[in-house]
């Protein structure tokens, strides 16, 4: 699993903070955490800086390559300031997040990454917003976004799909859509292009104690339909047992063994069955309550492990 690594984003307190003081040392010491608890690329969402983008994207640029060698993903809507982040990468070919079928962003961001020699993360997303469904998401990233990189002659193998997960609390109904979407994706072109989501997104809105279980649920279930990169917390360690019991094929305990019975009947187009867990386990018990509600099956409550 290609994991880039999300711990860098202004929603935290903490990064707001370490960026109102340009405190070097904070994105340092994050950034090279974020390598040794395993992510391969970097993801600085600073949002669109709209008033100090010339001075910040650079000096955040400057700071995390100054210890680590990892492609750095640029991750804002703010095209002055993917560019000027981008002139100023010095190390590994780096990756833009993102474009969208909107009109506008289609025409800019593709050349810009064109331009620098930059992946690009283009998403299943047009002017009238995400579609639920997986076929839509899918029409999105055939009729528009794969043309539009070959209109301008980008390379294929340079774009990352990403058809978007939604919380399941409030938008519970996309979660299986998101399913069946990255499985069709990965034969709706030849080549196909690179699939990429953001895991953590499934769990917004839910409560803290309740988000790493959702998370690694829904990896499991993505994994079996063949994800292989994400925007992810490194740091979570249940979720990185969960990544290498199934690309292991890790079968000896019984969590390795229900996690891959997850990715495995995901994989067949089935759905878990109860009868795959130890329901007297209250961790199995907890696993098989989070795949019903991911799959729509039962309506999400922020208590529905109690349920």
């Amino acid at each position: 699993m290609y994991i880039i690594g999300e711990n860098i984003h202004i929603v935290s307190d903490k990064v707001k903070e370490a960026l109102k003081n340009r405190d070097r040392e904070f994105f340092m010491e994050m950034a090279i955490r974020q390598v040794e608890a395993g992510a391969q690329a970097i993801d600085i969402n600073l949002g669109p800086r709209k008033k100090d983008w010339d001075e910040v994207f650079p000096w955040i640029v400057e700071t995390i390559e100054a210890v680590v060698d990892v492609p750095l993903s640029i991750d804002t809507t703010n095209i002055n300031g993917m560019e000027a982040a981008l002139k100023t990468i010095t190390k590994a070919q780096p990756i833009l997040n993102s474009t969208s079928a909107e009109p506008e962003r289609l025409e800019k961001v593709p050349l810009l990454a064109k331009k620098y020699n930059a992946k690009l993360i283009a998403l299943t997303m047009g002017k009238s917003g995400i579609p639920v469904a997986a076929d839509e998401r899918v029409r999105i990233a055939l009729e528009v976004l794969i043309p539009r990189a070959l209109e301008i002659d980008f390379p294929i193998e340079d774009l990352i799909i990403d058809p978007l997960v939604l919380t399941v609390s409030g938008c519970q109904e996309y979660c299986p859509e998101l399913i069946e979407a990255v499985r069709t994706l990965q034969y709706a072109w030849d080549p196909p292009p690179m699939i990429s989501v953001g895991l953590s997104n499934v769990s917004n809105a839910v409560p803290a104690q309740n988000r790493s279980l959702i998370n690694r649920v829904y990896l499991a279930m993505l994994m079996g339909v063949g994800l292989k990169m994400m925007i992810a917390n490194p740091f979570d360690e249940e979720q990185n047992k969960v990544i290498r019991w199934i690309e292991t094929k890790d079968m000896s305990t019984p969590l390795s063994r229900l996690y891959n019975k997850i990715a495995e009947r995901t994989a067949a187009g089935e759905e878990p069955q109860i009868e795959d867990f130890d329901m007297s386990d209250p961790e199995q018990a907890a696993i098989w309550k989070t795949t019903q509600i991911l799959l729509n099956k039962v309506i999400y409550a922020d208590g529905y492990l109690n349920q």
